[in-house]
């Protein structure tokens, strides 16, 4: 065991120092080439201007870079590249015990992670260099569908998973189901990257849920997962060291996508694939994503059925902000909440 907590905390701890050492050099690139919205604000889907919204972030859209979620994915890459050469190259030291990149477990997530990344950097660069919102949302949904549905279909025709841990009762059989139903799960959990509003919120809220999945995965014997998701919170600790307010940048596409993608198979890589109960979890320790994500379809619903908002601003935690709240209270009360969400994860996966 201790050789296994060395194995998750040393990669955790050089993905941030890692993360710090090259932030300075990303943060440089950003404001030279002036990495930010030209024109500030949003729409409504109605084509109408949004109002509250643009009261409260027009402004800081065109003075703050976006793209910082490179400092998170890059500090987890290098910091994975550089064990697992290490450990190729000394096969009987303990930098072999440190490589987590394995094909039984991190092989998937690393990819996604990566493929995650490149998307939404894409996004990023339209959405500086062609003043508007980056690739349409019906083109990102397309891909994140084609990516989701070949996992889900690797999980299912190559390491056999049909089923879903229901916790004290077992697994709950769904055989082909799960392709279509990861692809709904990885199409929710991305929607929820919209959690990226507020200086320092989501750098807190994914940090904590990453540790949790560590933790998750540390109840399962899934080292190496674990491994991989330290060192996500490692970076992400990186990327907030700079994102508390005032933020130097934003994390945008380029990093939310990548984290959320990865989320979502490592959710499904903590439940029945590794005897636990990864996909019944994710209600309690990503419960702020989840808000999140309610809120805008209760919004939409709302407003279609009575023609008035529910919300003064979707998502939540900008209606904190319209209603007064400063931003570093929804912002600390949302990490408050989260990192309770994640210790009670742990627990659970710990007892069923």
């Amino acid at each position: 065991m201790e050789t296994s907590l060395i194995k998750i905390l040393i990669p955790a701890v050089s993905a941030f120092v890692i993360g710090l050492a090259i932030t300075p050099l990303i943060t440089h690139q950003l404001y030279k080439h002036k990495v930010w919205k030209k024109n500030g604000g949003k729409q409504t889907m109605h084509g109408t201007e949004a109002t509250e919204f643009n009261k409260l972030k027009a402004a800081d859209e065109t003075k703050t870079p976006r793209m910082g979620g490179i400092v998170i994915w890059g500090s987890v890459l290098i910091t994975a590249a550089m064990l697992w050469m290490l450990g190729s190259i000394f096969e009987h030291s303990i930098f072999a015990e440190l490589n987590f990149f394995s094909r039984s477990q991190t092989w998937i997530p690393i990819t996604t992670l990566v493929i995650g990344a490149a998307l939404g950097f894409v996004n990023d660069f339209y959405d500086v260099t062609h003043k508007r919102d980056g690739v349409s949302i019906k083109v990102r949904l397309m891909l994140i569908s084609l990516l989701s549905g070949l996992i889900g279909w690797w999980f299912y025709t190559k390491l056999g998973v049909d089923s879903i841990g229901v916790p004290f009762d077992g697994a709950l059989f769904v055989g082909w189901f799960i392709i279509p139903f990861f692809i709904l799960m990885t199409i929710a959990i991305y929607a929820s990257g919209v959690i990226d509003g507020i200086d320092g919120l989501s750098g807190g809220v994914f940090a904590s849920i990453f540790v949790a999945y560590a933790g998750i995965a540390v109840v399962q014997l899934q080292f190496d997962i674990a491994a991989l998701c330290a060192t996500i919170a490692g970076g992400i600790m990186a990327f907030l060291w700079f994102n508390i307010p005032p933020a130097r940048f934003w994390m945008t596409e380029t990093g939310s996508m990548a984290l959320t993608l990865t989320l979502a198979v490592i959710v499904l890589t903590t439940d029945s694939l590794g005897d636990g109960h990864g996909i019944s979890l994710f209600p309690v320790v990503g419960l702020l994503l989840i808000a999140t994500v309610g809120s805008n379809v209760l919004q939409v619903l709302y407003r279609k059925t009575t023609k008035k908002k529910l919300f003064r601003i979707a998502p939540l935690h900008h209606h904190f902000e319209a209603i007064g709240w400063p931003s570093y209270k929804v912002t600390m009360r949302y990490w408050i909440i989260s990192i309770f969400c994640a210790i009670f994860g742990i627990i659970l996966a710990a007892i069923v």
